[in-house]
């Protein structure tokens, strides 16, 4: 008959369970690395669509911060003061504010030498209301326009110096805009 060496079975059996152990710690820390990696994956994704959502909020945010300012427009044209004159002397700016905040400390400049004589509001008919006033306007309110008349130029100031209008939208940011539409944020050392 065979006998056991029972001196060794608690040896085998501690061998067996530390092997088990092993076995499982292995097990353990490879299925940690997988959570890791996947959890890793998933903030970058994350990481990726929150900066995604910050840009478009940032551009939501922009075209909010600009929508007074484009709507308000300016018309523009070349008149004569008198009949008799060779050539148009004098620039007639509209200016029209259709958003429901006013706009303010409003210029009309005919380059960088020259500013407009005088402003008027206008009537549903565009005819000027009451006295002409100097500039800048300090308030044109929502839903109004106005007239800006330059002083008599000389030809080739009229043609060289077409008009820019700058002016405050309601948040305080000052915007320059020009004969062809086109709308840009100015500082505040800009006047007119």
């Amino acid at each position: 008959m065979s006998s056991v060496d029972w001196g060794d079975a608690p040896t085998w059996i501690a061998a067996i369970f530390a092997g088990g152990a092993a076995l499982f710690a292995g097990m353990t820390i490879r299925s940690q690395r997988q959570q890791i990696d996947e959890q890793r994956a998933f903030i970058g994704e994350q990481s990726a669509n929150l900066l995604l959502e910050r840009e478009l909020l940032r551009a939501q945010a922009d075209d909010r911060r600009r929508a007074q300012a484009r709507a308000v427009t300016m018309f523009s044209r070349q008149v004569y003061t008198t009949e008799e004159a060779d050539f148009a002397d004098v620039w007639q700016v509209w200016v029209s504010n259709p958003t429901d905040e006013p706009i303010t400390d409003v210029w009309v400049r005919f380059g960088d030498t020259y500013t407009a004589l005088n402003a008027s509001t206008l009537n549903d008919l565009e005819q000027p209301v009451g006295s002409p006033r100097g500039v800048p306007v300090d308030v044109v309110g929502p839903h109004r326009r106005f007239r800006f008349d330059s002083s008599r130029l000389p030809e080739t100031a009229l043609e060289n110096h077409p008009p820019v209008l700058l002016f405050k939208d309601a948040a305080g940011v000052r915007w320059r805009l020009d004969q062809r539409g086109v709308v840009e944020e100015i500082g505040d050392d800009v006047t007119g």
